[in-house]
């Protein structure tokens, strides 16, 4: 990752009022290699640089969470052999990254079932957050073998744990209460989800924290989407009244207060 002086960056509209959290389902690494005759590992080795493009640009318009939907709990269903150069890639990514990140002010966490990866991946997850625990720039948020459903449920078993064990009166359990037991409980919600490759959906991701999200979807395949691209869809959002149930006209009221 490298520095880019944010005087460079494209201007946004005067009154842009940028999302604080924005979730990306990164999409289209096998089509983009199909199309120049590659092997599908190609395609997710190009998908790092794309991926080096949207946290630097994220930083830079300073985002305060950007959430990557790396590998998903169904993606294990996918051929050994990618399966395999997944690892390996998010295995080497962690040896060479994190201290790019870390010199970056940015704080890493990673969202998802780790106990289902190698010990050197889960090793390398432990001390990556650990290094980057108390910077206080962006937070990047990697959703490995994660999966919106998993979430919830682990969620209410653990809820469940404390009310059979005395020590919570499932009276009190609220929306706040079970958001504290997800993932990214400490994030805001998700206020812009982006998925490129031109798929419309959201595949099991961040099912809970999704829920009042602007959904943003781009034709372009992740190995070719880069900073502009990212700005392309922070534009859009900029562009969109967020309603949260109310009227357009108690919405201008408030914004006039």
């Amino acid at each position: 990752m490298t520095s880019q002086s944010s005087d460079h960056l494209r201007p946004l509209p005067a009154d842009a009022n940028l999302p604080r959290h924005v979730a990306v389902i990164m999409d289209g690494n096998n089509r983009w290699a199909r199309a120049r005759g590659m092997s599908g590992v190609r395609g997710h080795h190009a998908g790092v640089e794309a991926v080096r493009a949207v946290i630097r640009r994220a930083a830079e318009r300073r985002i305060e969470t950007l959430t990557l939907f790396a590998f998903s709990s169904e993606n294990w269903k996918r051929p050994v052999a990618e399966v395999n150069a997944l690892m390996e890639l998010f295995l080497m990514a962690l040896k060479r990254e994190v201290k790019k990140l870390h010199q970056h002010d940015i704080r890493l966490s990673v969202i998802g079932d780790t106990s289902g990866f190698s010990n050197a991946i889960q090793k390398h997850i432990r001390e990556a957050e650990a290094l980057t625990r108390d910077n206080r720039g962006l937070h990047l948020a990697i959703a490995a073998n994660y999966g919106g459903q998993w979430d919830i449920a682990r969620a209410a078993r653990h809820l469940a744990e404390q009310a059979a064990a005395g020590e919570l009166d499932p009276a009190s359990i609220d929306e706040q209460s079970f958001g504290q037991q997800l993932g990214l409980a400490d994030a805001a919600p998700v206020d812009l989800c982006i998925r490129t490759s031109g798929e419309r959906r959201i595949s099991n991701f961040l099912l809970w924290q999704l829920a009042y999200a602007e959904l943003y979807f781009t034709q372009v395949l992740w190995p070719d989407f880069d900073g502009e691209a990212f700005d392309d869809a922070l534009e859009d959002f900029c562009q969109r009244k967020r309603r949260f149930g109310m009227t357009d006209e108690q919405i201008d009221e408030a914004q006039g207060a």
